[in-house]
């Protein structure tokens, strides 16, 4: 899949973005990102952003990320039972996307964790779902010229529906900085505090 070079990198509010519907028309790649934008949001993103999520069956990506966290037993349990990093900057860190179809599985081996989830998009909407342990978050996507944010809007545990307000503050965002690929995760719950934030940057090694 060919892409186009762009750039640039910052959290910014949701309701300057551009709520992305599904395109029917288009039926050129079953790749879960690409599908989910639609051609004209996806061929207007950053070069680095579509060599990350687009259709290439495996990528390798090595980079750097600053992990936090809050330290109360609550958030260390969840951070143990879903498999999150521990706190800590400067984290050598190495991502692996293996796709098949629409399915895609994250592999993220930071320094002091080791976090996998899967990637899929609901066949009945044009929410991405990423499952993480027993967790399934729902997210509806959101683009501009530089970048993607994920707008969580419904979690199930176990596959129990569960109150969208227990989940707090969730920002997430994939984009471009330096020619490089960026991103900018920050969980935050009510009463038990911030679950994990981490940001940084990643340069694709591998892309095939």
């Amino acid at each position: 899949m060919k892409t186009r070079p762009c750039g640039g990198f910052s959290f910014w509010s949701l309701a300057s973005t551009t709520i992305v519907s599904h395109d029917r028309s288009m039926d050129t790649s079953k790749a879960l990102f690409p599908t989910l934008l639609g051609n004209a949001a996806w061929c207007a993103l950053p070069g680095v952003v579509q060599r990350m999520h687009g259709d290439a069956p495996r990528v390798v990506a090595r980079g750097e990320a600053d992990v936090e966290g809050d330290n109360n037993v609550v958030v260390r349990m969840l951070r143990r039972v879903l498999g999150l990093p521990s706190p800590g900057m400067q984290q050598a860190l190495e991502v692996c996307i293996e796709r098949e179809g629409s399915r895609e599985t994250w592999t993220r081996r930071f320094a002091r964790g080791h976090m996998r989830s899967v990637l899929d998009r609901d066949t009945e909407s044009a929410h991405l779902l990423e499952r993480l342990g027993p967790v399934t978050l729902r997210f509806q996507l959101h683009h501009d010229a530089n970048g993607i944010d994920w707008d969580l809007k419904r979690v199930s545990v176990c596959g129990l529906p569960m109150p969208r307000a227990w989940f707090g503050q969730v920002l997430s965002r994939s984009s471009a900085r330096d020619g490089r690929y960026a991103f900018a995760i920050d969980t935050r719950l009510p009463l038990a505090g911030r679950l994990v934030a981490y940001r940084g940057w990643l340069e694709i090694v591998s892309n095939d």
